[in-house]
């Protein structure tokens, strides 16, 4: 894509002063319009050093309301930051809907200066593209908008820039030795740039490549290029909303995935309270030394717990997270969406509450909502959690691709064990505020959750994040199962060696 761009583009001043103000109004009503129709902005400038980034983000935003956009200044990450998935922090910055974010600099360091600096490992900025690309899809997926631009500049050009601002009192500090050695070593640093735009030049997110020699050229290009994204994406949200207004015939109902995995299990478990005793001690105390060599290893453990309503999540949390250092795990109990996690990607609060390395985090409820209570009761489209299924097996691999342990629980009980234990809560005062008008709504929609279950089963059950179907119908054997499922995954973790980077 670099090679075939004119360097040498320019504008005269009048066709400057001509486009340039009538460019920024056009953006400052565009903003108003994105806002108006919750679509998320995603804006990333990449390019060379001295090639004018700032410059053109101070410009952007000059007409901008201030409520509605952040820019970030993308630095090497903090120990926090290192200590998670590196697109956690991305993640965490994405927009909310009818929101702008604007990156100088962003995700693509992993592969353009962490790969040429040899800063991290060629398996890692080689799955980077992948994965970047599937970061992107997802945003893009949920509405979001990206304009991805590459500011370009040559050798001779950043040279001159460099040694221009090294001479002036004002922006001396801005040159360091880091930038005068990517410029020695430019081919090196052109090459990765190559492979990084046509890697992840997508249809969802497109590169525009901006030449940036000439000042007045670069500033009325970039406001073109993100003026006609926008218009673009406020096109294609119309013409959303109105085919979905159009259409009339009722929703078909989803087709069940093949198989049947809870089909074969075993509801008769059980344990007598002595062995119980006996192995409750036993894992509990194994986890507890887990914990440790856990920490110091800096393996981040993520647990989630799905099962039906009354199925005994809390009572299998409480078990695993009693022997646990309460310094070390954090319990999330999930509902639905409200506040910042409503106006973000569903995913996005998930992202948020992952553990740093080294400690566990306990999930009661999880991601799967999508796949399970936003489809049976129509909170999301059709459209919306098929495409789950992939988003979720896509989150789940970059958390183990990154070193952690991801274990996930669904706790079986039978339809009957459930109206049992429903009563039993409705009778007991102590009790009684953990039943709800929503579970008997739950589970008077029985079947439909099954299907739904069963679905989510057989569509993200991996090898890197295998589902546990636990048999729950006595709650000491669900109770074990999960410590023990819990203690021997760490295990296995631990003994394969290091991962992630």
């Amino acid at each position: 894509m670099l090679e075939t761009v004119d360097l040498k583009r320019k504008l005269d001043r009048a066709t400057y002063e001509r486009s340039y103000q009538p460019l920024r109004d056009r953006l400052s009503a565009l903003q108003r319009s994105v806002y108006e129709a919750g679509v998320p902005v995603v804006v990333v400038l990449e390019g060379w050093d001295a090639a004018g980034k700032g410059d053109a983000i101070e410009k952007m935003v000059g007409r901008l309301d201030p409520r509605g956009y952040q820019v970030h200044f993308t630095r090497p990450p903090t120990e926090e930051e290192s200590s998670r998935p590196f697109l956690w922090r991305f993640w965490l910055r994405a927009p909310e809907r009818g929101a702008m974010a604007i990156f100088d600099r962003s995700w693509y360091g992993r592969v353009l200066g962490e790969r040429v600096d040899r800063e991290v490992p060629r398996r890692i900025w080689g799955a980077g593209y992948d994965e970047i690309n599937r970061f992107e899809k997802a945003l893009a997926d949920d509405g979001a908008v990206f304009v991805k631009i590459f500011l370009h500049l040559s050798r001779a050009e950043q040279r001159r820039r460099l040694g221009k601002m090294e001479a002036s009192e004002l922006q001396a500090w801005r040159v360091t030795r880091r930038d005068w050695k990517a410029n020695r070593r430019y081919a090196e640093h052109r090459a990765a740039a190559e492979e990084m735009l046509a890697r992840t030049h997508t249809a969802w997110a497109p590169w525009t490549v901006v030449p940036a020699t000439d000042r007045r050229y670069r500033r009325v290009r970039v406001f073109e290029v993100l003026a006609e994204a926008l218009e673009r994406a406020l096109e294609a949200h119309h013409a959303r909303g109105v085919a979905t207004a159009a259409r009339k015939a009722p929703a078909r109902r989803a087709r069940r995935a093949p198989g049947a995995p809870l089909a074969g299990v075993d509801l008769s478990r059980s344990l007598p309270e002595a062995r119980y005793q006996a192995l409750l001690d036993r894992w509990q105390t194994r986890l507890r030394a887990l914990e440790v060599a856990c920490h110091q290893a800096r393996v981040p453990v993520v647990i989630g717990f799905e099962g039906w309503d009354a199925a005994g999540k809390g009572g299998a949390i409480k078990r695993l997270a009693g022997p646990l250092d309460p310094r070390g795990y954090v319990v999330h109990p999930i509902a639905a969406p409200a506040g910042e996690d409503a106006t973000h990607h569903y995913l996005w609060r998930f992202w948020r509450r992952l553990p740093a390395a080294g400690h566990f985090a306990i999930f009661d409820r999880t991601w799967y909502g999508r796949v399970l209570v936003e489809r049976v009761e129509g909170f999301a489209p059709e459209p919306a959690w098929r495409r789950a299924y992939e988003e979720i097996v896509d989150f789940e691999r970059t958390l183990t691709a990154a070193g952690a342990v991801v274990v996930k629980f669904w706790l079986e009980i039978s339809r009957a064990e459930q109206l049992r234990r429903f009563r039993d809560r409705e009778r007991d005062p102590a009790r009684r505020y953990k039943i709800t008008d929503e579970d008997w709504r739950n589970r008077a929609r029985w079947r439909d959750y099954r299907a739904a279950v069963h679905d989510m089963l057989a569509r993200t059950s991996s090898p890197h994040a295998p589902w546990t179907i636990v048999e729950a119908e006595e709650k000491r054997w669900a109770r074990v199962r999960c410590l023990r499922t819990v203690a021997e995954a760490i295990e296995r973790r631990l003994d394969s060696g290091p991962r992630g980077g």
